[in-house]
C-alpha cells in the first residue's frame, strides 16, 4: 500500500508541474525575409537614360545560379538617384519586402561597394535613430571604365559601430540577407 501511495503522490506531482507550464506566451519569431529578386533603379539627376541592375534567383539556394542583368552603361560624371525594390517571388502574387524593411528600418542597412573607383554612394533614407537604411541612395560615377557594384543587405547590423553609418561594412556584424554583384561599365 505504501508503494501505491508513493506512486500516486509522484504521479500527482508530475501532473501538477506539467499543468502549470506556461506555453501560452511563446516568444515571437522574427523569420528571415525570403528575397528572390533585388532591383536597383538608377535615374540620372537632370535627365538621361535610367539604368536597372537586377538579380533574380527563383530557386534560392537551389542548383540554378541567379540571373543577373544590367540594362546598360552608366554615364561618366553623373549622379543617379537610386532606389531598391526587393521581392519574394516564391509566393503568388509576389510579395514586396520593402515594406518589412521600412517597418524594421532600425534592424536593416544596405551597404554599397564599387571596384576600380568607378562610383561613390550616399544614403538618402534613415531610420528613427538617424542611422542609414539604403532603400534610397545616390550613386555618383567618378571615372570611366569597367568595374563592379555590390549591394549587401544586413539584418541587425551594429549601426553605431565605427564607420557603419558611413557605409563601411567592416564593423557592421549582423546577418547578410542578400548580396548581389553587378558588372558595370562607366562611359
Amino acid at each position: 500500500m505504501k508503494i501505491f501511495k508513493k506512486v500516486s503522490i509522484l504521479f500527482l506531482a508530475t501532473l501538477v508541474f506539467t499543468a502549470c507550464s506556461n506555453d501560452d506566451d511563446p516568444l515571437p519569431v522574427n523569420e528571415e525575409e525570403v528575397i528572390t529578386t533585388l532591383t536597383a533603379t538608377l535615374v540620372p539627376v537632370g535627365g538621361g537614360t535610367a539604368v536597372t541592375l537586377q538579380t533574380r534567383d527563383l530557386d534560392g539556394d537551389g542548383p540554378n545560379p541567379p540571373v543577373i542583368t544590367v540594362s546598360g552603361p552608366l554615364a561618366a560624371g553623373t549622379t543617379y538617384n537610386g532606389s531598391l525594390a526587393l521581392l519574394n517571388e516564391t509566393v503568388t502574387p509576389a510579395e514586396s519586402i520593402n515594406e518589412e524593411i521600412a517597418e524594421e528600418d532600425e534592424e536593416h542597412q544596405f551597404f554599397f561597394q564599387a571596384t576600380n573607383n568607378i562610383a561613390t554612394f550616399d544614403y538618402v533614407d534613415f531610420d528613427g535613430n538617424d542611422n542609414p537604411v539604403g532603400l534610397e541612395f545616390t550613386l555618383t560615377t567618378t571615372t570611366t571604365g569597367a568595374g563592379s557594384i555590390t549591394i549587401i543587405l544586413r539584418h541587425e547590423p551594429n549601426k553605431t559601430a565605427t564607420g557603419v553609418s558611413d557605409g563601411d561594412i567592416t564593423n557592421a556584424g549582423g546577418e547578410t540577407d542578400i548580396t548581389a554583384t553587378f558588372q558595370v561599365t562607366v562611359q
